[in-house]
């Protein structure tokens, strides 16, 4: 083999390596874009569903609140109405203590038809 022929081989084995080397860098900057692509895909993706969570949280917060005061509401009420009710209870009784005449059957009827409408 002459000389000539080796050092164009070899030239051309380096070439092929370079092209070589040249589109397996080419194909690896791809990829690596391609993950950038994805990663900020899931990024956003994640990004939303925090929003969704957030929001979620807010609205059963705000629900929660709202449930909390219509509780206190209720029982606010609740204890209006056993406020009324010792109330007319009391008048009921000083009534019976001041009625001359001692109508017990009166203030039974009163008291059963009060029972009866609670």
């Amino acid at each position: 083999m002459s000389t000539t022929l080796i050092v164009v081989i070899v030239i051309v084995a380096i070439i092929v390596v370079a092209l070589i080397a040249f589109a397996a860098s080419r194909t690896r900057a791809k990829k690596t874009e391609e993950h950038r692509i994805e990663a900020r895909e899931h990024r956003e993706a994640a990004s939303q569903k925090a929003r969704e969570a957030d929001k979620a949280k807010l609205q059963a917060e705000e629900r929660a609140a709202q449930a909390r005061r219509q509780q206190i509401e209720a029982e606010e009420q609740a204890e209006r109405a056993r406020a009324h009710e010792s109330e007319a209870e009391e008048l009921r009784q000083r009534a019976a203590e001041l009625d001359p005449d001692g109508d017990r059957d009166a203030d039974a009827r009163v008291e059963s038809e009060a029972r009866s409408d609670r």
